[in-house]
């Protein structure tokens, strides 16, 4: 995803710009890919493994996301040219009653807002575990259900913890999932750190068959990570796995612990915008996040 983080940063020190955001950052289907053939093999069989983070998102509808194991992002993102303003509190994020959250982007601007390119035309929501959770290594799995529509661009990814010290891409960046509207049957999984950043960043597809869209039912994108070593997979299947090897000498910048992030953005470079063709408001629908660990 966009290594962008709006007006309140993922930590107090790296509100160093008036809007704190990342740096520019587009993620595109012609970075480099080595995906296993077919996308059929079987994921690793999990070792004995602790909890270490687990939200299953119970509680009453239009409650918001528990606070202990989240913060909103609000602000909008000048670098990839995304449409929506991320509000807070439980405007765009909230909980279903059904063990859900939901991330709502809506074509309106109830706050006045005020966007890159003027008054904001889209809201939605953007939220992390930036001081609250960080691991190094395990299996980490979220279920999800996208939207469908162009324009839209929700993932789940992660960020080096070491981010407000060190800065993008040094920090590095594991992309579990990311979906552009314009491909309604694939996900993308990637790799940004020093060198291979942006367009350049390490990564692969991965398509259901039959033309069968991610929107139309819930899926499971994981990825295991491991000392030098990332493997992605969805509903159980492997379809990529990275190593040092594959970054041609650059530096290997995932030996430490990442935060987590969920989001719905709205347009940008890489999705493009919204058009008469997508229906509002788009959901992307979280049963739950989980982490596990070998410690």
């Amino acid at each position: 995803m966009t290594v962008h983080l709006p007006h309140r940063a993922v930590r107090t020190h790296s509100r160093r710009r008036r809007t704190a955001l990342y740096a520019a950052s587009l993620l595109c289907c012609s970075a480099v890919l080595t995906a296993l053939p077919g996308g059929a093999s079987a994921a690793p069989a999990p070792a004995p493994a602790a909890v270490a983070f687990a939200d299953e998102f119970d509680g009453p509808a239009g409650a918001a996301v528990d606070g202990s194991k989240w913060q909103l992002e609000t602000g909008d993102n000048v670098n990839n040219h995304e449409r929506q303003y991320y509000t807070g509190g439980n405007s765009n994020a909230a909980l279903d009653g059904q063990g859900n959250l939901v991330i709502t982007a809506r074509k309106e601007n109830p706050g006045n807002y005020q966007c890159w390119y003027g008054s904001c035309e889209y809201t939605s929501a953007r939220l992390n575990t930036s001081g609250k959770f960080a691991a190094a290594y395990g299996h980490v799995e979220a279920r999800v259900k996208v939207p469908l529509g162009q324009g839209m661009w929700p993932a789940f990814w992660m960020l080096g913890d070491d981010f407000g010290n060190v800065g993008w891409p040094q920090s590095g960046e594991i992309d579990v999932m990311e979906n552009v509207g314009f491909e309604p049957g694939t996900v993308h999984g990637t790799l940004h750190g020093p060198g291979y950043s942006g367009a350049d960043g390490i990564g692969a597809g991965y398509t259901l068959p039959n033309g069968a869209a991610f929107a139309d039912d819930f899926h499971t994108f994981a990825v295991d990570w491991a000392p030098d070593s990332i493997t992605w997979s969805v509903d159980g299947n492997v379809f990529q796995r990275r190593t040092p090897a594959d970054l041609g000498g650059k530096e290997w910048v995932f030996n430490k612990p990442f935060f987590l992030i969920l989001n719905l953005a709205v347009g940008g470079y890489w999705p493009g915008d919204p058009d008469g063709s997508t229906a509002f408001p788009a959901q992307l629908v979280v049963d739950y996040v989980r982490v596990t660990t070998n410690d």
